[in-house]
């Protein structure tokens, strides 16, 4: 097993066809089924289901993807740091941030880290925090910027600012319902964040503080679309103050008079303790930590 046949299956695994991985490493697809052939025949095991129309990963497909991407990871990370002994000029950042964070304060701090640090690439990936936690225990991603933070033995998190999560509601919706107090959010609908996301496990627990359970209409994986529905009446939501700045300025929500609902939260930066930590992700995690802008 050689890199360059992890290099060929990864390409076939990730889009799915030899022809489509042929294209993607500009190679015959002769040469990929040969050594996609020869690998399978090294490792004695099926890599993957053949179908008139592509390819899919079988168990030991799967778990060979997850070392592939490793490897790849781990040879990057050679590369940057090699490459750090000339000065941070070049490498590499995967970032994967919660959708409050991606969304709303991500965008500024990639624009200052850009200008300081042209020829690092950067990506980014949004997503909640379950998914960015074991993205992180794939190798896929360097860093999580996250909301929430499930405590596990192979990380390790630090909090580098503080957020705060508002109740609001269409003025409408707060004459209808009355909503002056706690208790009466027991008869409201909620719009709520989807399952797995920091967010929504936060407001969880700040209603079971008051022995309440929140009364879900619908829930969303998108901050923006739970701000938009909150604000056409649908229901009340508890989301990021960053989120719905504007929109209390306007006038299209207004704040519920209830402090018990008002939650300051840490946002958390995550990465693996095994992992070394390439200069560029270096780089980037000290522009982050020096932010007082960041404060919300």
């Amino acid at each position: 097993m050689n890199t360059r046949q992890l290099q060929v299956f990864q390409a076939v695994a990730e889009t799915g066809g030899i022809t489509a991985g042929s294209e993607r490493l500009h190679v015959s697809q002769p040469a990929v089924s040969k050594h996609i052939h020869d690998l399978e025949e090294e490792l004695q095991t099926a890599l993957f289901d053949r179908h008139p129309r592509g390819v899919s990963l079988t168990a030991a497909g799967e778990v060979l993807l997850r070392h592939a991407r490793r490897m790849q990871t781990l040879e990057e990370n050679a590369r940057d740091e090699l490459a750090s002994l000339r000065g941070v000029r070049s490498g590499r950042v995967a970032i994967g941030a919660s959708t409050t964070i991606g969304s709303y304060l991500l965008p500024a701090l990639l624009e200052r880290f850009h200008r300081s640090h042209p020829g690092i690439r950067i990506s980014v990936v949004v997503a909640n925090t379950r998914h960015i936690q074991q993205q992180l225990m794939d190798y896929a991603l360097d860093i999580g910027l996250t909301e929430g933070f499930a405590e596990q033995e192979a990380f390790d998190a630090e909090v580098f600012a503080r957020d705060k999560l508002v109740p609001v509601a269409s003025p409408d919706f707060v004459r209808a319902y009355k909503l002056r107090d706690l208790a009466a959010l027991g008869a409201a609908p909620c719009i709520l964040r989807e399952e797995g996301s920091g967010t929504r496990a936060v407001v969880e627990r700040a209603f079971a503080r008051h022995h309440l359970k929140p009364r879900s209409l619908i829930s969303l994986g998108s901050t923006e679309a739970i701000r938009r529905l909150a604000g056409s009446g649908l229901g009340y939501a508890v989301v990021s103050k960053l989120a719905v700045s504007e929109d209390l300025a306007d006038g299209r929500l207004v704040r519920l008079p209830i402090p018990e609902l008002t939650i300051d939260r840490p946002l958390h930066l995550i990465r693996l303790k095994e992992r070394s930590i390439p200069s560029a992700v270096s780089a980037f995690t000290q522009l982050l930590q020096s932010q007082p802008a960041l404060e919300t």
